[in-house]
């Protein structure tokens, strides 16, 4: 699913225009990105949790050359589903 299907599948459940379904969900995704950024969590009980991850500094390899690199330490973000959302799936 595309981000479109999931705009049009939002907009046919929830009764509303494609344009309303649009903004609810660039409202969503920039909510939980600006609360990321802060460094904060966002937390949807029983479908999971958004948060940033922090990796560190490592050592690398170019496959084009086969040389070594250095790869920057730099934060990531990081979803870990909720039960809910676990046992939908089994």
């Amino acid at each position: 699913m595309n981000k479109q299907e999931l705009i049009e599948a939002i907009a046919t459940d929830a009764g509303l225009s494609k344009a309303d379904a649009k903004r609810a969900l660039e409202s969503f995704t920039g909510n939980v990105t600006k609360q990321l950024k802060k460094g904060d969590t966002v937390r949807l009980i029983g479908f999971g949790t958004f948060s940033v991850r922090k990796r560190k500094a490592r050592k690398g390899i170019n496959p084009q050359t086969g040389e070594q690199i250095k790869i920057k330490a730099r934060k990531v973000p990081h979803f870990a589903p909720g039960s809910e959302l676990k046992n939908a799936l089994k």
